[in-house]
């Protein structure tokens, strides 16, 4: 199954005419769900074309300005739209009841359900054919990354399957049943498939560089990770509790990821350029995130 990625907002902190508040949406089995929502979030996504009466679920990462103000518009918008199905949000525990403000501080008519849940270390939801665990980062506030994984699935050897006879309806027998007979004989889906990992794709925003993340992003197919600062300014980096874009490389490699996206870029960066080679020094498949960009997985 593929994986849609759209950055829907990529900079850090205040907007920019070229970047939006941060926003990155992930498109699976036809479902919307969102990290992030940043002001102007429901704008990006009418420009970038993605649906967003068919978002499932809006992860935050932690409740500054930045990363959150949209949700009162988009909720807002799905609601004159007539949205019935339920909405789901998630927060750091603790938290939950500045999302309730944006929720209900015009008491807007809202006639669909909206769960807000509070959430710590672990998996906070479950999809069809995937499941989203979080993870603590090291910003100001309590703040949280997410990891989207595809359930493990059984990957057949064609070749084998097409020498053995095995085919059409004798795969999902197999898969049911764990045998199938072909051609006088019985044979186990252990001869003919093994279980193999899922997809991985890991967001970290706002953050320093740290071991949590590295763990949660171990062999994942795509790392997201902020990177607001250049190497000049590592300092305030380290004040601020951001990353620079060469320490969000650092954390791709020790993760051995196989591709990192930076994203949440500060608005003093005229031209990105310079960060993604700054990067790229440390971790060479390393791209430089722009709104509307979109990843395939």
């Amino acid at each position: 199954m593929e994986i849609k990625i759209i950055a829907l907002g990529t900079a850090g902190s205040a907007p920019s005419k070229d970047r939006g508040l941060p926003s990155i949406a992930l498109v699976y089995n036809g479902e919307t769900f969102l990290f992030d929502c940043g002001e102007g979030t429901q704008v990006q996504m009418l420009k970038y074309k993605v649906n967003a009466y068919k978002t499932k679920a809006i992860f935050i990462s932690h409740v500054h300005g930045d990363h959150i103000i949209g949700i009162a518009g988009l909720l807002r918008t799905l609601a004159i739209n007539n949205r019935t199905e339920p909405l789901d949000i998630f927060v750091p525990k603790g938290y939950e009841k500045v999302i309730r403000a944006l929720v209900t501080f015009d008491s807007a008519k809202i006639g669909y359900r909206i769960s807000i849940k509070g959430i710590g270390s672990g998996t906070v939801y479950k999809g069809r054919g995937f499941s989203m665990r979080s993870f603590p980062l090291n910003h100001s506030i309590e703040t949280y990354g997410y990891v989207f994984e595809e359930n493990p699935k059984m990957r057949f050897d064609k070749e084998l399957c097409k020498k053995l006879g095995i085919k059409g309806l004798m795969f999902k027998e197999l898969l049911e049943k764990g045998r199938v007979n072909a051609n006088g004989k019985k044979i186990s889906i252990s001869k003919v498939a093994k279980l193999a990992k899922g997809k991985k794709v890991v967001y970290a925003s706002d953050t320093r560089p740290s071991e949590s993340t590295a763990r949660a992003a171990k062999d994942a197919d795509l790392l997201i990770h902020e990177s607001s600062f250049a190497e000049s300014e590592k300092k305030l980096a380290f004040e601020r509790k951001h990353s620079t874009a060469a320490e969000a490389a650092s954390v791709a490699k020790k993760a051995h990821v196989k591709k990192l996206v930076l994203t949440h870029i500060s608005a003093r960066y005229k031209d990105s350029k310079a960060l993604e080679m700054e990067a790229r020094k440390v971790f060479k498949n390393t791209e430089m995130a722009k709104d509307g960009d979109i990843i395939l997985i």
